[in-house]
């Protein structure tokens, strides 16, 4: 039988965002301690669980220091008494090395999605870098889901009014471009993209129809660079304002400075990653699935 949740454990870092998600979902949230001790180990402590299927949000952005935390959680989380453990990660870390791509390389999607598949029973996040994987499923254990932001990118485009080219920056983002275009009910296009390191990339785009606005929109944006080269692409083919609507905003240093060099006049991204330009928020994607019995 499927065990209803009714309470919501959160890290500290995560209690804001855990709390909207509790309200939207109509569940309780409890704080989960954290400990560090002076040789760097750590130790965490959780409330009783208020029933048989406990949730435990964590923002695993900076995720070396956070995963052993949040695998410690769940033992504690199961020897409290809940059976059903379902974490929830508004953004979820090493997806996108889903393959070895030289030789000696692990495959750190594959073995970061075993080490959380044997924690949990499921794992709940949003947009997911999962190009080359079909399912979350397939690296994290059967129930597990990505969730996309489509609707969220597509509604704020929408405020925004009159017909902006939405624009993505490679073939791989074109399912997730062309839903949100569908829904704004705006024209798209994607670009092609060959990356020769991590702050080197080049961006071809396709003919389209004249525009004076654009929007880019990407899941991750870490050091910019993408998102700089795509503006300065659209810059040349005449377009004057160009905005860069983000997922996850895990920008480096220099990474805000590097998007508005080429032009960028408002960087938005969703809230899955604490950043000052967070402005879309996300909690609403997954609490219809913490609201109803988990299949």
């Amino acid at each position: 039988m499927a065990l209803v949740a009714t309470r919501i454990h959160a890290f500290p870092d995560a209690a804001r965002w855990a709390r909207g998600l509790a309200r939207d979902a109509g569940l309780s949230c409890a704080p989960v301690a954290r400990h560090r001790f002076p040789d760097g180990e750590s130790l965490v402590r959780v409330r009783r669980p208020a029933g048989r299927h406990a949730v435990l949000v964590c923002r695993l952005h900076d995720p070396d220091a956070k995963l052993v935390q949040t695998v410690l959680a769940a033992d504690a989380l199961r020897r409290a008494g809940a059976r059903r453990l379902t974490l929830v990660a508004p953004y979820l870390p090493y997806m996108r090395q889903d393959a070895a791509f030289r030789p000696g390389e692990p495959v750190s999607q594959r073995v970061i999605g075993a080490c959380l598949a044997r924690a949990f029973d499921r794992v709940l996040t949003i947009e997911a870098h999962l190009h080359r994987t079909r399912r979350l499923g397939d690296v994290a254990g059967a129930g597990s889901r990505s969730l996309t932001a489509a609707p969220v990118l597509a509604a704020w485009v929408r405020r925004r009014g009159g017909r902006p080219l939405v624009v993505g920056p490679d073939e791989e983002s074109e399912p997730w471009v062309r839903a949100i275009a569908r829904l704004a009910r705006v024209p798209w296009i994607v670009g092609r993209k060959r990356r020769a390191g991590d702050r080197a990339v080049d961006i071809r785009l396709p003919a389209h129809a004249r525009t004076t606005r654009a929007v880019i929109v990407d899941d991750i944006a870490a050091s910019g660079a993408t998102v700089a080269t795509t503006a300065r692409a659209l810059a040349r083919r005449g377009v004057a304002v160009v905005d860069a609507l983000l997922v996850h905003a895990i920008f480096a240093p220099g990474a805000m400075e590097r998007m508005r060099a080429a032009g960028v006049r408002r960087i938005v991204s969703c809230d899955t990653v604490p950043h000052p330009t967070n402005a879309l928020a996300t909690g609403g994607l997954i609490a219809p699935l913490l609201a109803r019995r988990p299949r």
